[in-house]
């Protein structure tokens, strides 16, 4: 594979700072952006703000309205209201070719009867720029991208991670202060995406552009992303650092989508000395806040104990470096995420602990309470 290894990583310094002297990312600013098609809304008063040379990751299942968030941004969709700025500009209203950005495809878009150079260098000569230009560009790009034996192939010559270079360097040689991703890498197998990653999110830091990315992947969004932008059903759930949104999820929906396995979501029922799970004498969980509520711990959080939560083993899946137990207990089943081999039979009694705060969130809205961190007593798991 062309372009990874410590040569991606650290050998084109000097050529990347060239290239980013040329570029300065640009603030992207959404004000109360909605999309309707219809009865439809596919966006519903939208309002976020990119810094300029951050990564930012739009994040959600399918339809929850990332891509054509991106689109709107990009100049491809029209928004039905609001105000999209690009640095210092409002272009709400300004066609793509005038909004300063370089935009990066799911299907790479790539020419298959022109070769790679003339794939890469097709939108500035569309925009008439002078060729010994567009050559200079060229250069630095396959350079950046390590893909200068590939210029004169054609793209069905290309495996799929050269073919996602390709469509990176039309990007790069763009220059533009913005680069927005669709998707880009759901069309490579797993290694290839993790390598395809790490190069990216360098590309990013090394040219100082702002990076707006769509992505389903949550893996992807918590690995590359300075800001992630939760989507579900049009709205916005969480808008947060990567860490943040794992630690403090805002509702159950971010609780369940962010994190491998996700957090464990159980009911909790109030008892006379606080909440407890639902179906069990306890041990206490949280304070007492509501008759009902929802609790979430993450499975590495849970350890086997002497006393504590008392379930039995449902499953057991040995992952290498851990083990992922299932474990049922009253009216839930949790998942603990264990260190390394633990062989344990179904239907096994076991006991589960944690060190950390049980999370609470609201039973009708989902929304997550601020209450003062409780954890189990130390007694419960000595």
């Amino acid at each position: 594979m062309v372009g990874t290894g410590p040569d991606w990583a650290g050998g084109r310094t000097a050529l990347a700072a060239t290239t980013a002297d040329a570029v300065t990312g640009a603030a992207i600013r959404l004000t109360g952006v909605s999309r309707v098609w219809g009865a439809t809304r596919a966006l519903d008063d939208i309002s976020l703000h990119v810094p300029p040379a951050s990564f930012t990751v739009l994040l959600g299942p399918s339809g929850c309205g990332k891509t054509t968030c991106l689109r709107i941004v990009a100049g491809l969709e029209t928004a039905t209201g609001g105000r999209i700025e690009i640095g210092d500009r409002d272009v709400t209203a300004l066609p793509p070719a005038a909004r300063g950005v370089a935009m990066v495809f799911q299907s790479y878009a790539l020419f298959p009867h022109l070769s790679v150079a003339e794939n890469i260098t097709f939108g500035l000569k569309a925009r008439r720029v002078p060729r010994p230009e567009r050559t200079k560009r060229l250069a630095r790009a396959a350079e950046v991208l390590g893909i200068e034996a590939l210029l004169n192939r054609r793209p069905a010559q290309l495996s799929g991670g050269q073919q996602q270079r390709v469509a990176l360097g039309r990007a790069i040689v763009a220059e533009a202060p913005v680069c927005l991703m669709d998707e880009p890498l759901s069309n490579l197998d797993a290694q290839l995406r993790a390598d395809m990653r790490r190069e990216i999110l360098g590309l990013q830091r090394r040219l100082g552009i702002t990076m707006l990315y769509v992505t389903h992947d949550q893996t992807e969004a918590m690995g590359m992303a300075d800001q992630i932008v939760l989507l579900r059903d049009g709205r916005i759930e969480q808008d947060a650092p990567p860490a943040t949104m794992y630690a403090e999820p805002a509702t159950t929906f971010a609780a369940s989508f962010i994190g491998t396995p996700p957090m464990n979501l159980f009911p909790l029922v109030r008892r006379a000395e606080g909440m407890v799970l639902a179906g069990t004498d306890g041990p206490v969980l949280a304070a007492a806040i509501a008759d009902a509520a929802v609790g979430g711990i993450r499975p590495e959080h849970l350890r086997l104990a002497p006393h504590g939560i008392e379930a039995s083993v449902a499953h057991a899946e040995y992952l290498g470096a851990d083990t992922i137990l299932g474990c049922r207990t009253g009216s839930a089943t949790l998942l603990a995420r264990l260190p390394g081999h633990v062989v344990l039979a179904p239907g096994t009694p076991v006991h589960l602990a944690t060190d950390a705060a049980v999370q609470v969130f609201d039973a009708a809205t989902g929304r997550r309470c601020l209450t003062r961190p409780h954890r189990m007593q130390q007694e419960t798991f000595a």
